[in-house]
């Protein structure tokens, strides 16, 4: 299942890195940038969530809140943010269900092997809590720029 533009947001409650739950709905009536990743501290992870954190004033000048979402457990959440000085939350959902609502759970392949994982996937959820863009299989460098460029911004 993927998601499309206009769909509905499916609504989550997750652990940040610090313990504390976040959920959607916290945001209601903002525009949020949810993205999901693999693992924390792996190279395209880090170059993905950098160019996030280093654009983040000028996203939330425009009104947007980002929210990283992966499998990792808080620990490793929160040393990935300490680590990179990130400045936006991340969220777990170690049992992938998240991910498997949104479409960002599913078959990948490396080196000719086939496995389950969370497919790099940034959705823009719209002040009704829509989503206004779906992006399926994003590359890490570049995201952002890839984000200004669909969003007009």
């Amino acid at each position: 299942m993927t998601l499309e533009t206009g769909n509905p947001a499916p609504t989550f409650t997750l652990v940040n890195q610090d313990g504390e739950h976040v959920s959607l709905a916290d945001h209601a009536g903002q525009k949020v940038i949810v993205y999901f990743y693999p693992a924390a501290s792996t190279p395209g992870c880090t170059t993905q969530a950098c160019e996030l954190r280093d654009n983040i004033n000028s996203l939330k000048s425009l009104g947007y809140t980002v929210l990283g979402i992966s499998p990792d457990e808080p620990k490793k959440l929160k040393k990935f943010q300490e680590k990179e000085g990130l400045n936006f939350e991340l969220l777990s959902d170690p049992d992938n269900a998240i991910q498997q609502a949104y479409g960002a759970y599913g078959k990948k392949s490396m080196y000719g092997k086939e496995y389950m994982g969370t497919i790099r996937s940034t959705f823009v959820v719209d002040e009704a809590g829509r989503i206004s863009h779906a992006f399926y299989n994003v590359k890490a460098k570049g995201h952002i720029d890839m984000l200004r460029t669909k969003l007009g911004i």
